[in-house]
């Protein structure tokens, strides 16, 4: 879950996001305050809409809201008053993590993508990732789904060519790592990171 506020660039609203939606299935439904955005061929919840929030609760954020317990707390209660159900959990858990690839594969629809398999510790992700220099059996940094990049870019599910990516395998450019090389590449971190430990920079 990802939550955005800017009230002088889009108005007095909140903006829950969940999960992608395809643009072609998109759909709302309003009731009250709060709109639900859904994909209309499965009815899963894409994200909510909730308009008028500082009346609900005041936010200094112009941007990317930093998620707290209480907030969403106040999220789920918006949702409930406006007759949809507020059962969304707040995720401590960080984003950013020393993952171990286990094992590497060639995209079977493109030439210099790979599909990896990476263990973070609490599982394991797909991820699809163009770095020359991925190997199976390295320690790397991922950006898992919510993760919000040094350069502002959010990290969601994809899909590229035909398979699913869950995540991203970093390189110290994109984590705006001092000195990062020029080159491109992913990060390998030596073997004493431990797997599934936040990540922190160096």
């Amino acid at each position: 879950m990802n939550v955005f506020y800017n009230k002088e660039g889009i108005g007095d609203t909140l903006i829950v996001s969940l999960k992608p939606v395809d643009m072609e299935n998109r759909a709302v439904e309003r009731k009250g305050n709060v709109a639900r955005i859904f994909d209309k061929s499965n009815d899963n919840t894409s994200g909510y809409n909730i308009f008028g929030f500082s009346s609900i609760q005041e936010i200094d954020a112009n941007g990317q809201v930093e998620l707290n317990e209480s907030l969403v707390e106040t999220i789920n209660s918006a949702l409930d008053n406006s007759g949809f159900e507020g059962n969304l959990e707040f995720d401590a858990s960080p984003k950013f993590v020393v993952g171990f690839v286990e094992s590497k594969e060639k995209h079977p629809n493109a030439d210099k993508l790979n599909i990896c398999k990476v263990d973070v510790g609490s599982e394991t992700l797909q991820i699809v990732c163009g770095a020359p220099n991925v190997e199976q059996g390295q320690k790397v940094v991922v950006a898992k789904v919510g993760a919000v990049m040094p350069g502002g870019m959010l990290i969601k599910e994809a899909n590229l060519r035909g398979i699913d990516s869950f995540g991203m395998i970093c390189s110290a450019k994109e984590l705006a790592l001092p000195d990062a090389p020029t080159e491109k590449g992913i990060l390998i971190l030596p073997d004493d990171y431990q797997t599934g430990n936040e990540f922190k920079g160096r």
